[in-house]
This record gives structure tokens, sequence and C-alpha cells, in this order.
């Protein structure tokens, strides 16, 4: 009995002495977590340790107002294969005020539903996608307006096109004398794409005196000659030869056929090439 209350007060001895070193271990860590506060300014954060097999989920509040996505690089294969079969082209219009590009431009592209509008300070840009022997062409159309403070946008508008529309009205012959000067400009920022005179407003030309008409078309045939450029005569009112153009420029890039044939006939829409 003796023996085992020894035993007894032996045990009491050994937690007593191991309580008191707890109580001391918890009081410099106590402190020890004070001095990181004091020096970090910020609370020393405790890790406790998982079960294993523990799966870890975010908190809502961790997520908020994050896009989320499944897989993203399923999203970009998506994202290539939308725009791997589109060729996009770009074209530029030139020419001076008030002569129809923008009304020729939006008789191409078609109503709204189906063309992409942005308007910008002397710049006017829509785009048009077709399907053209099962490729997905892609048209962008940049119109330069025609005052003297938009020439600024002649260098962006003619870099990287593929084609440039030189544009004038065939009832104004100063809107065509003017071409020269649209022309010199264009060709110092690009001079491979392919070079279209256009004559617009031809529902009204039709209307003015048979000679005035052969001076007309007489000096637009030498001024196409010397740019080395097609030269349509078109009207957007009526859609003459709006659509053709587009269709000789992808002849011209792809190698297409093209079967339109030249028409030199005053007071019919001429086509010279």
């Amino acid at each position: 009995m003796t023996q085992l209350c020894r035993k007894i007060v032996h045990v009491n001895l050994r937690w007593n002495i191991f309580d008191r070193v707890s109580i001391i271990r918890e009081f410099f860590k106590f402190i020890w977590d004070r001095l990181l506060v004091c020096s970090i300014g910020k609370p020393a954060i405790r890790y406790r340790r998982l079960p294993l097999g523990t799966t870890l989920s975010p908190p809502p509040e961790a997520v908020e107002g994050v896009l989320v996505v499944d897989n993203p690089a399923t999203t970009s294969c998506k994202v290539y294969e939308t725009d791997a079969d589109l060729v996009s082209l770009k074209v530029s219009l030139l020419g001076d005020c008030q002569i129809g590009k923008t009304s020729f431009m939006s008789k191409y592209v078609g109503d709204e539903q189906e063309q992409r509008y942005l308007e910008m300070t002397g710049v006017t840009l829509m785009d048009k996608t077709q399907i053209v022997q099962g490729a997905r062409i892609s048209f962008s159309l940049w119109d330069v307006g025609g005052d003297q403070s938009s020439m600024d946008h002649v260098p962006i508008a003619c870099k990287d096109a593929v084609a440039i529309f030189f544009m004038f009205d065939l009832t104004s012959r100063c809107t065509l004398n003017s071409v020269v000067g649209w022309y010199t400009q264009a060709r110092k920022w690009n001079q491979t794409a392919i070079p279209i005179l256009i004559g617009t407003k031809f529902d009204d030309f039709v209307r003015l005196p048979p000679d005035l008409q052969w001076t007309i078309v007489t000096q637009a045939r030498a001024y196409a000659k010397a740019m080395k450029a097609t030269l349509f005569f078109s009207s957007a009112t009526h859609n003459i030869n709006v659509n053709k153009i587009f269709k000789f420029i992808l002849a011209k890039l792809f190698n297409l056929p093209w079967k339109v044939e030249r028409n030199l006939n005053i007071g019919e829409p001429i086509i010279d090439y």
C-alpha cells in the first residue's frame, strides 16, 4: 500500500512538472506571437494539419466576381476553330467629301443586322463576312473622310490594305481631278495594294449631256491607265457594279475566274481593265 502511494505521488509530481513546463511554453509562445504582431503589423497565423483525404473548397467570397472557365484549353480551341478559316482583307476608300463613299460601302455591307459599324473622327469602318468557295472572307472597309483634316488618317487606312478605292463623283469633274492627290498620298504608304478607280452616282451621270459624259469617260480612262487601275462606274442607289468590284478583288487576289467583260459604251456603266 505504501509502495502504491509512492508511485501515485511520483506520477502526480511528474504531471505537475509537465503542466508547469506547458504553461511556461504557452507563455513564451504568446510573447513570440505578440512580437510578430508588432514587427509585421499582421496577426500571426496558426496552421493546423488536416486529416488525410480532406478536400479543400474556397469559400464563396473567395471566388465572387471571378470568371471561372471550366477548361481554358477547350475555350481557346473554340476561339481558334471559329477563326481558323477566316481570311481578313482590308480595303481603303479614298476621295473627296460628298461623293458617295459611305453610301457605296453601306450598300455592299448590307442591313444593320449584317454590318459592324464604327465611326471615328475622320474614318468610318465597316465589316462584311461572306463565304467564297467554302472559305470565309471578311472585308474590313476603311472610309477616310474627304476633308483636308482627314489626310492624317491616310497612312493607317492604307497600311496593309489589299486594295485601295480611289473614288470620285461622276457628276463633278473637280472630284475626279482630286484623285491624283489621293493616289499620290496613298502610294507613299502602300505600293502593293490593287488600285481601283470608281466613279459614283452613275444614275445621275446618265442624265448629263452625251458630250459631257464622253469627256468624263475619256478623262477617267486616262487617269485609270496612268494609275494602272481598273475603272468602274457605279451607283449605290441602284446597286450598279458594287458587288462586282469586290468580286474583282477576290479574283485578282486568289486567281479566280473573272467573267465580266469590258464595257466602254457611253451611257452604260463603264468597266475598263
